[in-house]
């Protein structure tokens, strides 16, 4: 462009030959002959804008330039351009570095457009035209924006001189890209103005057009014009009948009367791109029209209006005398009552916005679907509360925007921090200038959900802070979910009856709440015409954000770091009992704990959503999102496992969880002493889920493709492909009647296969019997079940769950009926015996099944209806229970035992830490095992035995649920009696095992029952732990011990005692007991009280006690046997006469001998093994008299803690007692 030779004649030539063609194809009328006058005008006008920039350097054509037709535009300018054919290179330059650092100048091309410019998108009739300008030639319509219209370009050829082109995304079908006209068009033929009247046109003026409105008499027939200034102008409002906007005008003092005018005459429409307030004008032929549904008139615009700059020489003012009644005012609108205190202090929580006009620079989009951009750095603008789908394509970094009776909301909440600009219908957007940046690539993700966003405004009615809070709550969903498990299109559609918006449905039930559904709706008219001023955006509330949607990934780093901060040793075990233990004791103790946490334990309070999926290595349900995965207990209700295999695929959304961490850790603490050191933890781990109840959740199937890419959400786990094509496939109804614990079992080497050696596979059994043959299905519908040998002999089978048919243990439970369903061509004896997935064992033989058939990965389960079931007596069956008597006796004639238990505590109890001088590799390798103490719930029995239940190898780690405070039902344990004749449960691989309902999710601890010691002797129906007031009758014996916390070997002195000792720590801690022997006049009992229970129970303050163990810190050991008439004394050393005395003194004093209130749990638990002694005769002197009477046998019990009775009527049978 700036060659400094000059151009050779045959380059113009061509170039005026290439304008000739294309004047006479895109700018002439079709089939007409070539209009030479019409070329030379344009190549006239493109000489002088080419000629104007002075720079040409002899060029007095633009011979680099080339003529673009709107059609090419449209199918080959597929990148942001600008062309400026009146710039020259430093000009452009300049304009660039507008774009700043940040920004990406657009890039220019050097093309000349020509066109007419209107307001006709194509060959449309006079009632299509909307208020939009397009650029028009033979070839097509193009869209654009121009700052500054004027009304007389309407329908004349134009050359644009500088323009920048913006086409639709390359994903955008049917988009079509827009004009910015950066100047003023450069007519290409002389624009032709109307003769001017030569009488001064006759105008009203705002005051009078305002008293006239309420004049009765002098409205009929009057077609005025108005003349004024313009002071506001709305926004374009567009409905499905009419679009339409409102314009004001005033005098030319500020303080007196406006005007208000309605446009809505389809032609003049356009006008809103032309008016510019502070301007002058004229609008003729107005009449007056009563706005339906309100009480007021106001003037608008007939058919023969027209728009004219206001010259004041060219008009003079109408006289009218205006006289004659007057319509009545508008009435006043009533304040709302508000006399509660709750409405008082509602309203003092809201806020009014402030109205006010802003002018400034667009830098940034946060969401352009939503209509939420960046203003000038520092502020927030929202255009979702006006329709502005027009300028959606133009506003980007860089344009200049005025903004007219805008809101500025501050403080809004919701998770937004800088203030808010938000213009209502009142208002209006004015473009003020364009970009020179090049639009940020925008994927089709980032452009859904326009509609829906709409209708959250325009049909939900929400208010400025919640529709940001819900446009972060979406974006959050959208990062959740898509594309995997939705895409964004389906997430963010419009809502409909027939189809609703996933993303709706998900925010529904916190809108619901916040904003109830059935507000009326906007009223355009009104908003924009009503004084004072009434819009959604004028009051305000700040809003407290409701709740987050956090991602899986992220709610389990939540829960993970909020249960090791909250993981503190002093709690878990608190003195003095910590004070007690040795080092083994103490990290035993410390190895597992739990920890549930809420969603309102967050802020704000977290909302769960996942795609429910089944899991074909770990065989547990889990919720999927795009970050990863988070296993789950689900329970359909209370008692009730889900068992609706459709679940799997569906989106699960539920504000009511519990989020369950388990804590393993590894320490080594030396004593209690050291328990705020984190050193001594060498290793901890979490184990994170969910519980939740599905009848609290919101359940939204999702479509059959997308549930096959959900699978990807995590590799390691995708399920097996379905097949193509129709579907062919076959099935057999089964009742399941037992279901096999989950684990690693050994399965046999088939012929043929690799000689190596099997590793076990997680698997597991179900047994049941077939209901009916094998059916094909015909079109939706399952056929009649073909006949399998002899129906009337009962056809039992085992069904092998392995590989990735392991997803289905979740769903199958006993009692119920499902269908297995083979997919592909049919397959004779697909499940019957000799099938080929049938595999033949001896054993199974032996169980009296016909087949044992092995589940195949590509096979589904489905739960079947009960009206669809043929004749199954078992179905939906009660779980089968063992009797308490069964269950406590010591009979082994059956050894698996059924029923349902609360778990009272779960602790690690084996292996203890090897001690330290074992030699590395002979001690045994153990996982351990985990003990569950239960309460076995019996419906007739008021006190729920305890028992224990203990879970090994390869049983290991338990399942998910098994919690403290959970109701879990255990299916086919098998009993076992110990050698102090107390009956406890194992796993075995046949257990089953179901949880029932989840732990509380407030624990209250319920009082211990107050009995009398002889309710003990009711054998199992005896309460587990009670509270009694009794008389400590005597001390049958004293110890205590100081031992080294390592080794447990004694310590005299404070120094360990056993031979060649290399003990990691000196540590020395107490250990003590007392047995007692106490009566409630009903029974005697002999407890045993332990560690910080033997200073109660000796009545020791703590500093007494203190000193009595200092005392025995030298020796390391006293004991003390009172069963005779003398106390029999041990130690470790010589002991001191004093101390000696002082023991046997306290503990026949009456200090000791007192009546307590004990509360106790029975040394060994409920059981029917041992039969219990009979009533022993004994006799007793009382005075001369000796009286013989029969006594029951003493009961064993271990204190839980001594208190001394508060007031005599406490000590219930004791103080009927002589």
């Amino acid at each position: 462009m700036e060659a400094a030779t000059a151009p050779a004649p045959d380059s113009e030539q061509a170039w005026l030959e290439a304008a000739r063609t294309f004047i006479q194809e895109t700018l002439c009328p079709a089939g007409t002959e070539p209009d030479v006058q019409l070329t030379q005008l344009v190549i006239d006008c493109v000489k002088t804008i080419w000629l104007s920039q002075g720079k040409n350097q002899g060029f007095p054509l633009p011979l680099s330039y080339s003529f673009v037709s709107v059609q090419d535009l449209k199918t080959h300018q597929n990148l942001p351009c600008c062309s400026h054919l009146s710039w020259s290179s430093n000009a452009y330059q300049a304009w660039a570095q507008e774009a700043g650092p940040s920004g990406t100048p657009l890039p220019r091309e050097r093309l000349l457009l020509l066109g007419t410019l209107t307001d006709l998108s194509g060959d449309l009739e006079q009632e299509c035209r909307k208020g939009d300008l397009y650029v028009k030639d033979n070839t097509g319509v193009l869209g654009c924006e121009l700052i500054d219209l004027d009304l007389s370009w309407l329908g004349h050829l134009f050359l644009f001189p500088s323009w920048s082109y913006l086409p639709p995304p390359r994903w955008s079908s049917s988009g079509e890209g827009h004009l910015e006209l950066l100047s003023a068009p450069v007519p290409v033929l002389p624009l032709t103005s109307s003769p001017s009247s030569l009488s001064p046109l006759s105008v009203l003026y705002p005051e009078t057009a305002s008293r006239l409105l309420r004049h009765r008499g002098k409205l009929r027939g009057v077609q005025p014009n108005l003349a004024g200034k313009l002071v506001r102008v709305s926004a374009l409002v567009r409905s499905q009948k009419k679009a339409h906007f409102v314009l004001s005008l005033g005098g030319s003092s500020p303080a007196g009367s406006l005007v208000s005018v309605v446009v809505q005459i389809p032609a003049q429409l356009v006008w809103h791109r032309a008016l510019w307030p502070g301007r002058s004008y004229v609008l003729t032929a107005l009449r007056v029209v009563r706005i339906r549904g309100h009480c007021y008139r106001v003037w608008t615009t007939s058919p023969s209006s027209h728009l004219l700059p206001l010259r004041p020489e060219c008009v003079r003012e109408l006289e009218l005398e205006l006289d004659g009644p007057l319509l009545e005012a508008d009435p006043p609108p009533l304040p709302a009552p508000s006399s509660s205190q709750d409405g008082d202090r509602e309203a003092a929580l809201v806020r009014n916005s402030t109205l006010l006009s802003y002018t400034g620079k667009v830098t940034g989009v946060l969401s352009q679907p939503a209509g939420l951009y960046e203003m000038d750095g520092q502020l927030a603008l929202c255009l979702a509360y006006q329709q502005f789908h027009s300028l959606r394509k133009v506003v980007r970094p860089g344009v200049s925007l005025e903004l007219q009776d805008v809101h500025l909301l501050q403080s809004v909440g919701g998770g937004t921090r800088r203030p808010v600009l938000a213009p209502c219908l009142h208002g209006a957007i004015l473009l003020r200038g364009f970009s020179c940046q090049k639009p940020e690539t925008q994927s089709f993700h980032q452009a859904q959900g326009a509609s829906l966003y709409e209708q959250l405004v325009w049909e939900r009615q929400l208010g400025l802070p919640l529709y940001l809070w819900a446009t972060k709550a979406l974006e959050e969903l959208a990062c959740k979910l898509c594309p995997h498990v939705l895409r964004h299109h389906q997430l963010l559609q419009h809502s409909c009856p027939g189809n609703p918006s996933p993303g709706l449905q998900l925010l529904a039930p916190v809108l619901d709440v916040l904003a109830p559904p059935g507000s009326s709706r906007r009223n355009a008219h009104k908003e924009i015409l009503e004084d004072p001023h009434h819009c959604p955006l004028q009051k305000y509330t700040r809003l407290q954000t409701p709740c987050s949607f956090p991602t899986l990934a992220t709610l389990k780093d939540q829960g993970r770091c909020r249960a090791w901060a909250a993981f503190d040793a002093k709690t878990l075990l608190p003195l003095p009992e910590a004070s007690h233990l040795t080092s083994g004791q103490l990290n035993q103790r410390l190895s597992w704990s739990w920890l549930s946490l809420l969603p309102s334990t967050f802020h704000p309070p977290q909302i769960l959503i996942g795609l429910l999926a089944a899991s074909s290595h770990k065989g547990c349900l889990q919720l999927r999102d795009r970050s990863g995965s988070l296993p789950c207990v689900i329970l359909a209700k209370h008692s009730q496992p889900i068992s609706d295999s459709r679940l799997i695929g569906c989106l699960v959304r539920t504000e009511k969880f519990q989020l369950i961490i388990e804590r393993n850790v590894r320490s080594t603490f030396p004593s209690c002493k050291e328990l705020s050191m984190a050193g001594f933890i060498q290793k901890q781990q979490a184990r994170v889920y969910i519980q939740f109840f599905l009848a609290d959740a919101l359940i939204l199937p999702v479509p059959r493709p997308l549930l096959l890419s959900a699978a990807s959400l995590a590799p390691s786990q995708t399920e097996p492909a379905l097949p193509e094509g129709p579907p062919t496939e076959q099935s057999r109804l089964f009742l399941l009647s037992h279901k096999e614990a989950l684990m690693k079992r050994n399965f046999g080497v088939l012929p043929g296969a690799s000689p190596e050696v099997p590793k076990p596979i997680l698997s597991f059994y179900v047994s049941g019997r077939w209901l009916g043959g094998t059916q094909r299905k015909e079109g939706t519908a399952w056929g009649p079940p073909e006949p399998e040998g002899d129906e009337s002999k009962d056809q039992k089978v085992l069904l092998v769950f392995r590989g990735s048919s392991i997803r289905w243990f979740e769903f199958l439970h006993p009692g119920r009926v499902y269908r297995l369903v083979a997919p592909g061509p049919p397959t004779p004896l697909l499940f019957a015996e000799g099938g080929p997935s049938c595999v033949p064992q001896r054993p199974l033989e032996l169980a009296g099944c016909t087949s044992c058939l092995t589940v195949r990965d590509e096979w589904t389960v489905e739960l079947e209806s009960s009206r669809d079931l043929p004749a199954a007596p078992d179905a939906n069956k009660a779980l089968p229970e063992t009797s308490l008597a069964d269950l406590l006796s010591g009979d082994h004639t059956n050894s698996l035992v059924s029923f349902s238990a609360e778990v009272l505590s779960r602790t690690l109890c084996e292996p203890f830490p090897a001690p330290f001088w074992t030699k590395p590799g002979t001690a045994r390798t153990s996982r351990g095992c985990v003990k569950l103490t239960v309460a076995v719930r019996v419906a007739d029995c008021q006190f729920p035995p305890h028992l224990d239940i203990y879970i090994k190898d390869p049983h290991l780690p338990p399942p998910l649920g098994l919690l403290p405070g959970a109701r879990v039902y255990f299916g086919q344990l098998e009993k076992k009696i110990s050698r102090s004749h107390n009956v406890y449960c194992c796993f075995r691989p046949s257990t089953y095992l179901q949880v029932l309902s989840f732990p509380p999710e407030t624990s209250i601890s319920a009082p211990l029952p107050r009995i009398f010691l002889a309710e003990l002797l009711q054998g199992s129906r005896a309460p587990f732990q009670a509270t009694a007031s009794c008389h400590i009758v005597s001390v049958f014996s004293l110890q205590l011990l100081w031992v080294c916390a390592h080794c447990t070997s004694l310590c005299p002195q404070g120094r360990c005692a056993r031979q060649g000792s290399t003990c990691p720590t000196q540590t020395s801690i107490i250990q003590a007991s007392v047995r007692l022997l106490v009566e409630d006049g009903t029974a005697e009992a002999l407890v045993t009280c332990k560690n910080h229970h033997v200073a109660t129970a000796l009545g020791l303050c703590p500093s007494e006690w203190t000193s009595l163990l200092e005392c025995v810190r030298g020796p390391g050991k006293v004991a003390l046997q009172f069963t005779g008439p003398g106390a029999q004394v041990e130690s470790s050393a010589k002991i001191d006469e004093p101390l000696v005395l002082f023991l046997r003194t306290l503990c026949t004093s009456f200090s000791v001998l007192r009546p307590v209130v004990l509360s106790f749990e029975l040394e060994r638990k409920s059981s029917m093994v041992t039969v219990l002694e009979p009533p022993r005769l004994q006799r007793f002197q009382c005075g001369e008299l000796t009286l013989l009477t029969r006594v029951n046998p003493r009961i064993q019990l271990s204190c839980l803690s001594i208190q001394e009775p508060k007031h005599p009527s406490s000590l219930g049978a004791f103080s009927l007692s002589c």
